[in-house]
């Protein structure tokens, strides 16, 4: 789960990068289909990033061990009360607020529906047209414009700002940005670039309209009356939807010089140095194994060895098929040991505890024989790990490259602790 957060977390940090730079940089621009484009592909490679490493250390080598702990009752630490851990709470959070977000689209595509159904619908060149007797704002979705008689009777250009919504397909966008509110709602910058959005739609629905040939001074003005009495739909491209200072400005703007274009180029030498401090160089050195464990691992046999090895006890890194403990591996049996081990009095009431290193050899039959102990804590926890380790029952054994059964080592650490 701590990887999933680190993922999203990570995500948000790059997308709030870009956004900030297109707020800064690019949002008083007049390239519309750029900036949407430019926005919707940003955001989408913005998700990708975190995936991609430009650093990497030398791997140290691990061995798999199953690790097994009692507390001070005699009771396994696996079946005590559950523990949350941050991450945990952070995981509830984030999905809860992803729930929310989700909520809010869904209840705006419900108010939709509802208004679709309830309209008179016309078949237009294009587009489906739906015509309420209510006065309500106009706004479109999909290929579909709803808007009151009214509008359509007194006020043509409404319909042909909705039309130019339908014809840029500006409901794709919205879909498209759905998933990424809902990955990186947390992100106040997300929400900020998701009205941005909305506004770049209103300003190419605003220039189409111009180009139809509308006089650009009665839309302005139709728009200023227009402007009361807003109500917005979440999904829905809206002709009241947006900022109307913005909009105004923005059709008295002449058009951006065309190299502005390239600024987008300036952010890709700032997400190459994010994606680099993101992902820093693991450490080249290898955590600490306990000295006898670490002779275990270092064993290097030669090919002459390995031919004998269906005699001899083979490591349980060298094998080519591990042992299974009643159809799981070396975590069942740690699961297995949890049941059986009891913290002896005497230890527990000395306030003793510590870490165990075990050694024992699951045999060609599936046996487990010649249990050790390679570092102890105390004579009376020592010698539970080795009772509770000899009444082990039978295991499925290892095999070799050859498909013989071979006698295989383990290391098993157990953990004794007060609580």
């Amino acid at each position: 789960m701590s990887a999933f957060l680190l993922y999203i977390g990570r995500c948000g940090l790059y997308l709030g990068l870009f956004y900030a730079f297109y707020l800064l940089v690019m949002r008083r621009t007049t390239f519309f289909r750029l900036n949407r484009a430019l926005l919707l592909t940003g955001s989408y490679l913005c998700l990708l990033l975190p995936l991609v490493r430009l650093r990497a250390g030398k791997a140290g080598s691990a061995m798999t061990s199953a690790l097994t702990m009692v507390d001070g009752e005699g009771v396994p630490v696996e079946t005590l009360a559950p523990h949350y851990s941050w991450a945990d709470v952070l995981l509830a959070l984030y999905l809860a607020g992803a729930a929310a977000t989700l909520a809010m689209y869904l209840v705006s595509a419900l108010k939709i529906g509802r208004l679709i159904r309830k309209g008179r619908v016309t078949a237009c060149d294009g587009f489906r047209l739906v015509v309420l007797e209510e006065d309500i704002p106009s706004f479109s979705w999909g290929r579909t414009v709803v808007m009151s008689e009214r509008d359509l009777r007194e006020n043509p250009a409404i319909l042909t700002h909705e039309q130019m919504h339908v014809n840029a397909r500006h409901s794709v966008d919205l879909l498209l940005f759905l998933p990424l509110h809902l990955l990186v709602w947390w992100n106040p910058l997300v929400w900020i670039t998701r009205e941005e959005l909305r506004l770049l739609h209103e300003y190419e629905a605003d220039e189409g309209v111009i180009q139809k040939g509308i006089d650009a001074t009665q839309y302005q003005l139709l728009l200023v009356r227009k402007a009361v009495g807003e109500h917005r739909f979440t999904l829905a491209s809206g002709f009241k939807h947006a900022n109307l200072k913005n909009r105004i400005s923005m059709m008295l703007k002449p058009t951006s010089n065309r190299w502005m274009r390239l600024a987008y180029l300036a952010l890709l030498p700032v997400l190459a140095v994010m994606m680099y401090a993101c992902n820093p160089k693991k450490a080249q050195k290898e955590e600490p194994i306990p000295e006898p464990v670490k002779e275990e691992v270092a064993v290097q046999l030669t090919p002459e060895q390995l031919e004998n090895m269906e005699k001899s006890s083979v490591p349980f890194q060298l094998v080519e098929t591990k042992p299974s403990f009643q159809g799981g591996d070396e975590n069942a049996f740690s699961r297995w040991v949890n049941t059986q081990l009891a913290y002896p009095e005497k230890a527990k009431a000395d306030g003793v505890q510590g870490r165990i290193i075990a050694q024992f050899t699951v045999d060609a039959e599936g046996y487990l024989r010649n249990v050790k102990i390679l570092r102890g804590v105390r004579e009376d926890l020592n010698n539970e790990v080795i009772r509770v380790l000899s009444a082990s029952p039978r295991w499925n054994p290892g095999i070799n490259a050859e498909g013989q059964t071979v006698p295989v080592t383990f290391t098993f650490p157990v953990f004794f602790t007060l609580r």
